[in-house]
């Protein structure tokens, strides 16, 4: 049913297969799209994305008036929380 396909890495350009067995795995999981990505170029990028630092902002709790670190940018119209703030109201 499935063959091996060769496609086009859209980061470097290589060629590479994606083969039968990767195919019925990605039909197992219901994927609808193919990679994109050779296996070299996919691990690179995930190393990046994971390993790279997290950016965090700074921010006043709106429980006790700490300031705190979030790692996201602190808009008006949410409180934020410091972790203890947060840890006592889950």
């Amino acid at each position: 049913m499935f063959e091996d396909k060769t496609l086009i890495c859209k980061d470097c350009g290589a060629e590479f297969v994606f083969t039968a067995g990767e195919q019925e795995f990605y039909a197992e999981k219901g994927f609808q799209n193919e990679p994109q990505r050779c296996k070299s170029c996919r691990d690179s990028r995930k190393t990046t994305r994971n390993n790279g630092p997290r950016e965090m902002h700074d921010a006043i709790c709106a429980n006790c008036g700490a300031p705190t670190k979030v790692p996201f940018v602190p808009k008006n119209d949410r409180p934020i929380y410091c972790s203890d703030c947060f840890q006592s109201m889950r």
